[in-house]
């Protein structure tokens, strides 16, 4: 697909990963990138659905309702109704409007809680998700069975990427939703501005991880987008996996901290292992990393601390 050919409307544009993915279409010069913010228009109503798909080529689905473990557990209805409409609604319109392609993010959260590891695409219905997760899991696992019956009725051309843990500059360090690595980075700062010797972190540090760049991972959105007409799901990931305990201590020696780290097992782990193949992503598009995560975390910390001057 020759993107400076097509009408691209990109939900969540001005989300943590959409503001990562215009600049990709911008470098591809996409002919015209539509780009709303939630303010301006509210997806969860099927009116501003049907509005704002008239007249485009391809819909890159990047809006959500997420946040780290804490959000996870206060709000799963909001999280699930919130995925479950926009993604049903955008998917309808998109075939409604005889739009070419949709492009859907899903999250590595809809992997059943126990998997062969790394997780493999064919594993996706294999179990339940990890509890705390299964709300925003479920809610966008939804859209891989909705693409799937409309390609096959409808013969809509839609994708559905299922990424790993994201972060990087610009990330959400709000602390009540905030995920894994920038709640760590923000305990670290305060703790070496407040001349502490501790920080206290959620679990027991046993859990793992991968983690991609935000970079990468629009670099993966805007790939697919090109060039992956498929109706099997694709991962997107690292294939670097890490201890939280580890990532921890990483990210204290970055930030020069040399305290002493305190895990609180009254709170949630939260899934046990996480980390995703990305054989098929890599066969069908292309698609490798080229961030690893020390110099990811280094670009992270710098970019969150130029904020706090």
């Amino acid at each position: 697909m020759k993107l400076d050919e097509k009408t691209v409307l990109v939900t969540g544009g001005n989300g943590f990963l959409g503001k990562f993915v215009l600049k990709k279409l911008k470098l591809k010069k996409t002919k015209k990138i539509l780009a709303p913010t939630s303010k301006e228009l509210d997806l969860r109503d099927n009116e501003n659905c049907k509005k704002i798909v008239k007249n485009v080529d391809v819909i890159i689905h990047l809006a959500g309702n997420v946040g780290g473990i804490g959000k996870m557990r206060e709000k799963p209805g909001d999280i699930f109704y919130d995925n479950i409409m926009m993604g049903t609604q955008l998917i309808h319109q998109a075939k409604e409007e005889g739009v070419e392609k949709f492009v859907g993010l899903g999250t590595v959260c809809s992997y059943p809680k126990i998997s062969s590891m790394p997780f493999l695409e064919d594993s996706l219905w294999e179990g339940y998700p990890e509890e705390t997760n299964a709300a925003y899991g479920l809610s966008k696992k939804m859209m891989l069975v909705q693409a799937d019956a409309y390609r096959q009725q409808f013969g809509l051309n839609s994708t559905i990427l299922f990424p790993t843990n994201l972060y990087g500059p610009t990330d959400n360090f709000e602390p009540t939703t905030s995920h894994v690595i920038p709640a760590i980075i923000l305990k670290v700062y305060n703790a070496l501005r407040e001349k502490s010797n501790k920080i206290i972190l959620w679990g027991d540090g046993s859990p793992s991880r991968d983690f991609l760049y935000v970079e990468d991972a629009a670099k993966g959105v805007v790939l697919a987008t090109e060039r992956y007409d498929n109706a099997l799901p694709v991962n997107l990931g690292s294939e670097e996996e890490i201890s939280i305990k580890e990532l921890a201590e990483l990210i204290c020696k970055l930030m020069g901290f040399n305290g002493e780290i305190i895990w609180d097992p009254t709170k949630p782990n939260g899934q046990p292992r996480r980390c995703v193949s990305n054989k098929r992503a890599e066969k069908e598009f292309g698609f490798k990393p080229n961030t690893k995560l020390e110099e990811g975390l280094k670009n992270t910390i710098d970019w969150f601390i130029s904020q706090q001057q």
